[in-house]
């Protein structure tokens, strides 16, 4: 793909989340990689969450990372239909270990020693706008009403734990609204996002044999999708329009999961869980037809998203608790928990007695990268402005595998000193790995020009370049 518009990436981190970068390409292909699972954070330990746990956001203030989830006593497990209506919180130090503080907020069985609390604000998040006013440094989207009769109206808190409602009106109307509702300030364009449930194929111009009409694939005359707003101030939202996915097969896509990933500014990343409503591989299953696993999508405008891989993000897995109906759920959160780690959040075993959230980790930029295999390959990118004086990529290599690096003037000439013979081979595995020359590593003479970047890799993975 080549993009006639010469991009200035100053010292911004770049993915191949999509093929924006790739403008020339040989015997490599981009791979989706999968997170690895880990131990459980949230599980199920007093009695107000004997039903369930899930439904969980998270957000990092600076000091702490904070929680929130609904729960369920025990009375909702195995019951068809019911939903989550409790709020509790828990925090960390660390995205890793999480506690559950008692609050004193709200009486359950009697008692107020407990992590719940109420008025329950839907789906909780920190502001980050930095104008946001200290009453309301934290807001959330709730729905009151059911079906056609559904809004979401504006939440508030001081605290993230003390909340009250903004204003007596709705802030968003036109329903559905039966997911899981996420906001977010976007540091990049300044404004607020949102993102809700939609229906796709329904659409006059959409040819309707691409709508699946086996029982339990019909959504209000389509299927579920994903619908975004912004909004400048928080309480007036633009009209709602269907996110892009381009020329790709409809799906269900329950909940979103939008992140904004902050290792590379103006990258959106999205966690759809994708329902399959036609298979049942438990005849034995309670509550409906269907499984569900997680799937990948990125944006560079939060409106228009990437579909490369249309296969799964993260599996159901050899855990046949996950293999049903809603089983498995992506929740909301992406942190660098350490130098070599991103530690993200899995709602497992939903609608049984085994509920619980598990910590899966990643490599930082580690959701796609080019591979090549031990044959070798190369691409090349298009042209770029960049800012810095070294070339940092995330790589790795088998213990035979090699990285090459040439830096191209904009007409694909090698600039002199910087050729592929005059990088020696890179190999091993590194997240922050500076490229050096046989002349040094010093690449300040060429910031402010147009350059293109060109890669020999074998056996190797190429995740993320940039300049510092």
């Amino acid at each position: 793909m080549t993009n006639n518009k010469r991009v200035d990436i100053g010292t911004d981190r770049q993915l191949f989340l999509d093929d924006f970068w790739i403008d020339g390409s040989s015997n490599v292909t981009r791979i989706l990689h999968s997170p690895t699972r880990r131990d459980p954070v949230i599980e199920k330990e007093y009695p107000w969450e004997e039903g369930h746990v899930g439904g969980m956001t998270t957000a990092f203030d600076g000091e702490k990372y904070r929680m929130w989830y609904k729960c369920e006593d025990a009375r909702v497990i195995g019951v068809a239909g019911v939903n989550f209506h409790r709020m509790a919180y828990a925090e960390s130090e660390d995205g890793i270990n999480w506690t559950k503080p008692f609050l004193r907020q709200e009486k359950f069985q009697g008692s107020m020693e407990n992590n719940l609390f109420s008025p329950v604000p839907g789906v909780p998040n920190i502001d980050a706008n930095p104008d946001a006013k200290e009453h309301e440094r934290f807001k959330g989207f709730k729905v009151i009403g059911r079906r056609e009769k559904s809004a979401i109206y504006a939440m508030a808190s001081p605290d993230g734990i003390r909340w009250h409602q903004m204003r007596d009106e709705p802030i968003l109307t036109g329903w559905p609204f039966d997911t899981k509702n996420l906001f977010f300030w976007d540091k990049w364009t300044g404004q607020y996002r949102g993102y809700t449930r939609g229906i796709a194929g329904n659409d006059p111009n959409v040819d309707p044999a691409t709508v699946k009409t086996i029982k339990g694939h019909e959504f209000i005359g389509g299927v579920r999708w994903i619908r975004t707003t912004t909004s400048e101030d928080f309480l007036n939202w633009t009209p709602f329009q269907d996110i892009d996915a381009g020329d790709t097969p409809l799906e269900h896509l329950y909940t979103n999961e939008c992140w904004a990933y902050d290792r590379a500014p103006n990258t959106y990343l999205m966690f759809p869980s994708r329902y399959v409503a036609h298979r049942m591989p438990d005849p034995d299953w309670y509550d409906g037809t269907g499984v569900n696993d997680i799937a990948f999508m990125s944006s560079r405008d939060g409106v228009n998203f990437d579909r490369s891989f249309m296969e799964a993000f993260l599996r159901p897995g050899l855990d046949q608790r996950n293999w049903h109906e809603r089983g498995i759920y992506f929740q909301h959160g992406i942190y660098q928990t350490s130098p070599t780690e991103l530690s993200m959040y899995v709602g497992e075993h939903m609608k049984t007695p085994r509920t619980h959230i598990r910590r899966y980790t990643l490599r930082p930029d580690g959701f796609v990268s080019v591979n090549a295999g031990y044959a070798g390959g190369a691409f090349t990118t298009q042209s770029f402005i960049f800012d810095g004086n070294k070339l940092e990529l995330n790589y790795s290599t088998s213990a035979v595998g090699t990285v090459q690096v040439e830096i191209q003037d904009d007409r694909g000439n090698a600039v002199p000193g910087f050729a592929l013979d005059d990088c020696p081979e890179i190999f091993g595995d590194q997240i922050e790995g500076v490229v050096r020359w046989n002349s040094g590593g010093d690449v300040s003479r060429l910031a402010g020009k147009p350059v293109k970047l060109r890669f020999a890799i074998n056996d190797a993975d190429i995740f993320a370049f940039r300049f510092r």
